[in-house]
């Protein structure tokens, strides 16, 4: 009977499971369980207790693995919500619910950082919890013995044992990203007492250990399962979407956008618009993330009284750069470029261009424009794309595919598998089990691909290179005077 291997991806608003079959390179059991965030009075607080993590693990691992020979499954490996403080006593009890990436907290706290360090540190990284923590729960932080990730956390129930790796832990503030390891004026400039509270940190390839006896016998597994290093949703989300090798690009539009890829060399953005990520193959992750990405567009047609369906149909008949219409997305604020004060903006407009064609298609392209204005920093600093991988919401509009290669003049192609971090923390599991570098196993067990691939338009080239030019030096114009004045 071939290996099973279980994939367990613990995110902020629930928990995916998968069982991959190694010799039929497939997914052949699923499960899930949702949660939520306690209930808070406090502005900025986002907290969850670690046992709902575990209780929900539970449920969802028993769904993937009732239709399987449990025997079979071999290994096992968690992807993990980035940057969450899971705070430990020396007994390994849990001292406060834990303070997840989208708690702001510590918004104080990243402003006194940035400004020691010279550099933007946002509120979501795990130094600016442990500096509040220090401060706002002297009591706590007396008693504290150790500080896990959610995935760390999660690896520790399933084995007891307490260690890192550099994917998840490069998403903490405190990591020396081109070493790999613990960096000591970091760490010391939140409190001496921090650099014995921080975890061993084990490479990519490495087994945590096996899981413990009680732990299988609740799950129904064998005393011999491997539990893999696992790492970030983001590290493990490259897996499952087949990226292993320097120049492969992941871009996700859904609420927000993610774009990150692999490269051979850390990639350090002094201006943090390019978060300095490692991956989970022993190379690096440059990541980008912008606030705005699908909500323009669903503003245009609630606007218009419209579908998506036929939004796209008149946008299709606008001409690529929309006119010289640029749509600002910044609803929300923004991240990347750092304006957390900007607003939506649609500038450009000349008689006979109000219409929801030319909205819609400059809202989706506005979307893809930001990303690329953020790429065109990484690329600046060494990362060289050569290949795009398209995933969530919004891929599923043909016109969006195409205007994303168009804008990135890139081919892109489309993963099928849904839940890619599950699968990627499955395929790490196969790998650790099996042996094999896990970049080496992922390119021999490629994911499911679709076989469509969608090739850039040359001849949209320059519309959109002035396209990207009109965007940035609009939003320069308009926002970042703010950001001046503010400083």
């Amino acid at each position: 009977m071939a290996p099973l291997y279980l994939g367990l991806d613990v995110g902020t608003q629930g928990v995916k499971a998968v069982v991959y079959d190694s010799k039929l390179k497939q997914i052949v059991g699923r499960g899930a369980q949702p949660w939520a965030i306690l209930e808070s009075t406090v502005p900025g607080r986002a907290e969850q207790h670690p046992t709902t993590w575990v209780e929900g693990t539970i449920a969802a691992a028993k769904q993937a693995l009732s239709a399987v020979d449990r025997s079979a499954v071999k290994a096992v490996a968690v992807s993990g919500q980035q940057h969450g403080m899971v705070a430990l006593a020396a007994d390994g009890s849990v001292l406060r619910p834990a303070k997840l990436w989208c708690d702001t907290e510590s918004a104080p706290e990243a402003a006194e950082l940035s400004q020691k360090l010279g550099y933007t540190v946002v509120p979501s990284f795990t130094s600016t919890k442990l500096l509040w923590l220090q401060r706002h729960e002297p009591e706590v932080w007396s008693r504290l013995a150790a500080v896990l990730l959610p995935h760390d956390y999660m690896n520790y129930w399933l084995t007891g044992k307490q260690v890192t790796e550099a994917g998840d832990a490069s998403g903490t503030g405190l990591l020396d990203v081109a070493q790999r390891c613990w960096d000591a004026r970091l760490v010391a400039m939140i409190d001496d007492k921090l650099a014995g509270c921080l975890q061993r940190i084990i490479g990519p390839d490495e087994s945590v250990g096996t899981v413990l006896p009680e732990v299988a016998d609740l799950l129904g597994l064998g005393h011999d399962v491997v539990v893999a290093p696992g790492s970030g949703d983001n590290a493990m989300s490259a897996l499952g979407s087949g990226i292993t090798q320097p120049g492969e690009l992941v871009v996700s539009l859904g609420t927000s956008a993610t774009l990150f890829g692999v490269s051979g060399q850390p990639i350090i953005d002094p201006s943090c618009a390019v978060c300095p990520f490692c991956d989970a193959t022993g190379a690096w992750l440059p990541l980008i993330c912008t606030l705005n990405c699908t909500v323009p567009a669903e503003e245009v047609i609630t606007a218009f009284g419209i579908s998506h369906e036929q939004a796209t149909a008149l946008a299709e008949k606008e001409p690529a750069g929309s006119g010289g219409v640029s749509f600002l997305p910044y609803l929300v604020g923004e991240r990347t470029p750092n304006w957390p004060d900007s607003s939506g903006a649609v500038v450009g407009l000349r008689p006979g261009l109000l219409k929801p064609g030319v909205l819609y298609r400059a809202a989706l392209e506005g979307a893809t424009l930001s990303l690329a204005a953020a790429l065109s920093r990484a690329t600046d600093l060494g990362l060289v794309p050569k290949e795009l991988r398209l995933v969530g919401g919004g891929s599923k509009n043909a016109l969006w595919r195409q205007i994303v290669a168009d804008v990135f003049q890139l081919p892109v192609k489309l993963p099928l598998e849904a839940e890619s971090a599950a699968l990627g923390a499955a395929l790490q599991a196969a790998a650790v089990h099996s042996g094999v570098p896990v970049g080496a196993y992922v390119q021999q067990n490629q994911p499911p691909i679709s076989e469509q691939v969608v090739q850039p338009n040359p001849a949209n080239k320059q519309a959109y290179e002035e396209a990207l030019q009109r965007h940035m030096q609009r939003g320069q114009r308009l926002f970042a005077p703010q950001q001046q004045q503010q400083q």
